[in-house]
């Protein structure tokens, strides 16, 4: 399938996210590694990795998506946002190719099994600017019995969501903020098309857990963490898992202190208030089960990723028999 189509003189349009840039012959979308070479979009990073690891799932995060199994992780360089707060920013700022070995998509597959791991994550930086490399991996994957995972920033095209369904089986999406300026003007983003495209993965039945990472004084207020819980409550489903996820000082925001345990207690009663039945305090050494909705058991425990244990009955509360939203492993 083609990402690019024709665009007036001399250019062809990427469209691969929502910036849907129209490149001339020879340079590149706002990404950095998708470029016009004259009769197509060229994915300068298509196999080149430039990080690769095998990552227990539950790190994506995902809490709600075969716990307890290991993903095999891996980004390439490049983004199409700009966030002042990236925790991966030597990777997703730079337009550098390490050309020097080339992984193609069945020896990517080969290495997830040959690790034992059940599920391959596209990850680290935004994966949507090296989907034509994630879908070819993500197609050999499926016919191995692996499972795909996408972790975005959710700025993908329509296309591409709708590509998306049958290949990728989970999202985890970023929800960075509720302010549509904020979005626009530090990130490089759509705040509502963002939105929509929550919605879109949720229609298409790719199973979607959202993280918001809590930033001191940039989108921690009680009013913005109430707009986003609300919006998963009422457009995504009760079901859908929110993380709220602590901040550090990196790259251009050194300047603002950690995220308190007192701001993400404070999210999480937020995310309760709404009504969500699933809400996960995130790079923050707590525990975070899941609890059942229905009875409060717990139904799986973990401990900052290390142990996973799951007394889950299939996909049932083991004490009441009510239904936990996810995908486990009889499915």
């Amino acid at each position: 399938m083609k990402f690019y189509k024709p665009y007036k003189k001399e250019r062809l349009m990427c469209i691969l996210c929502q910036h849907y840039c129209k490149i001339k012959e020879g340079q590149t979308g706002i990404c950095g590694v998708n470029k016009n070479v004259g009769d197509k979009i060229e994915c300068l990073v298509y196999g080149y990795p430039s990080s690769i690891n095998v990552d227990p799932i539950e790190k994506k995060p995902l809490y709600h998506f075969l716990p307890g199994t290991k993903a095999f992780s891996f980004g390439t360089v490049g983004c199409n946002f700009h966030c002042p707060f990236c925790q991966n920013w030597t990777i997703s700022q730079t337009r550098e190719v390490d050309t020097s070995r080339y992984f193609s998509p069945e020896l990517m597959v080969q290495m997830a099994i040959d690790n034992d791991c059940q599920s391959i994550a596209y990850t680290y930086n935004e994966p949507t600017i090296f989907y034509p490399y994630a879908r070819d991996i993500a197609l050999e994957a499926k016919k191995k019995g692996l499972k795909n995972v996408f972790v975005t920033n959710g700025f993908e095209s329509s296309e591409v969501i709708d590509d998306m369904k049958g290949i990728m089986d989970a999202a985890n999406v970023d929800l960075k903020s509720f302010d549509a300026k904020y979005y626009k003007k530090e990130l490089g983003g759509d705040l509502e098309k963002i939105l929509e495209n929550l919605k879109h993965f949720v229609a298409n039945k790719i199973w979607t857990e959202v993280t918001t990472l809590v930033i001191p004084t940039q989108n921690d207020s009680d009013e913005e963490l109430s707009n986003i819980a609300g919006f998963i409550a009422n457009e995504l489903g009760t079901d859908v898992p929110w993380h709220i996820t602590a901040f550090h000082p990196d790259y251009k925001t050194r300047d603002l202190p950690c995220t308190s345990i007192e701001s993400l207690d404070r999210a999480y009663e937020i995310g309760k208030k709404h009504g969500l039945h699933y809400v996960y305090k995130g790079n923050v050494a707590q525990e975070s089960p899941t609890l059942c909705p229905n009875c409060a058991e717990v139904v799986i425990e973990r401990d900052y990723f290390r142990n996973t244990k799951n007394y889950l009955k299939g996909s049932h509360c083991p004490k009441c028999g009510t239904a936990i939203a996810g995908v486990f492993d009889e499915q």
